[in-house]
């Protein structure tokens, strides 16, 4: 079935041609084994969740919603992509839209928050091994879901060969940073343990995050070796210093997201800083703030902020400053306007420039 939908002339510029034909129930498959460091849990069905911060909007020029999700259950066959109801918006230009991958949700620890969505397309007995993107939702580290807005920006990473996974993690205040980068290094080591269910090279993969999701993507590009991780990352308006944004929250000139933000850093590290903050207050924001975390291994990272962004440019050019002092490529980009996160996508350019960053860091060959 051939599905016509109609966007807007800035997301026109991005758009993927393809041809859309759902397919039935798909065959069954062992259900991948969590990595040691996580407790078992079986394939769960995506929740409903409405949109979240920092991710594309569920309506609007060139996104979707599906009309059904998928359950599986241990010992059955997985169901079949959720299906997509034709539509049209105010336009001045066609989109067919992408063919629906395959999708299911795995658990990658026993936390109901620990889930991620995998989209996918089959391979061949003999196809290479795909590259692949895991996605980390924004939403000052307090909500947001894999979900929702970020379904359609998979899908369309899959018409261009990638195999995408999109990640849940436990939010703040019930759990204490560093719980919400303990839990993207868990999907992302899930992922790779479990590579060949989906044709995935695991020495391909890359990390997208939005908003406080970006902030956990930088993380994951620096702790430790960062290559070792992930091969690249790129991230959104990143509140990559959260004392930083606690500080900017603070004064006189705020906006209401700067002070929310502020109040979110406070969640996080469930402490406040000041002059009477315990040692293990600063502690837990030295660790929270990227730069402290790099070094000459650290992966190559393209840096994206809005020209009005509440998380300004300062986010990111501290952090690329030290990157560049330990000679790890990185690129810094801004959008004119006052685009957050993934309203970024909203211009036309930068899909494009997301992409072919992606294919120039994640070809074949060692890195």
């Amino acid at each position: 079935m051939r599905k016509i939908l109609v966007c807007g002339a800035a997301f026109a510029a991005t758009c993927v041609s393809a041809v859309a034909v759902p397919g039935g129930a798909q065959a069954t498959t062992p259900a991948p084994t969590p990595p040691s460091s996580v407790p078992s849990a079986a394939p769960t069905g995506e929740p409903g969740a409405s949109t979240p911060s920092g991710a594309p909007p569920t309506a609007g020029p060139g996104s979707q919603s599906p009309s059904t999700s998928s359950t599986t259950h241990p010992g059955e066959g997985e169901a079949a992509p959720d299906g997509e109801p034709d539509g049209t918006v105010t336009a001045q230009a066609v989109m067919v839209t992408p063919e629906l991958p395959k999708f299911r949700t795995y658990a990658y620890g026993r936390d109901p928050s620990q889930r991620v969505d995998a989209y996918w397309r089959d391979a061949g007995p003999r196809a290479t091994p795909r590259p692949a993107v895991l996605i980390l939702h924004g939403g000052y580290w307090l909500s947001g879901d894999k979900g929702g807005g970020w379904k359609y920006f998979a899908r369309r990473l899959t018409e261009e060969g990638f195999v995408v996974m999109s990640a849940n993690y436990r939010l703040a205040p019930k759990a204490q940073w560093p719980a919400q980068r303990d839990d993207s290094l868990a999907a992302l080591t899930f992922v790779k343990q479990n590579a060949r269910r989906w044709n995935i090279d695991p020495r391909r993969i890359a990390v997208i995050g939005s908003s406080a999701g970006g902030q956990l993507a930088t993380q994951l590009g620096t702790l430790g070796t960062g290559t070792a991780q992930v091969r690249g990352v790129i991230a959104m308006s990143p509140p990559n210093n959260p004392y930083l944004a606690y500080q900017a929250g603070g004064k006189p000139t705020a906006t209401p997201s700067q002070q929310k933000l502020r109040q979110a850093v406070v969640d996080l590290v469930q402490c406040v800083p000041g002059a009477t903050a315990v040692k293990d207050c600063w502690d837990r924001l030295e660790d929270a703030s990227t730069s402290t975390h790099v070094s000459a291994r650290d992966a190559p990272m393209l840096l994206m902020h809005g020209s009005g962004d509440f998380v300004p440019l300062a986010q990111s050019t501290g952090l690329a400053g030290a990157l560049r002092a330990a000679g790890v490529p990185v690129t810094v980009e801004t959008i004119e306007g006052d685009k957050h996160a993934a309203q970024l996508l909203d211009d036309a350019r930068t899909y494009p420039t997301i992409v072919s960053w992606l294919k120039n860091r994640l070809k074949p060959g060692p890195e």
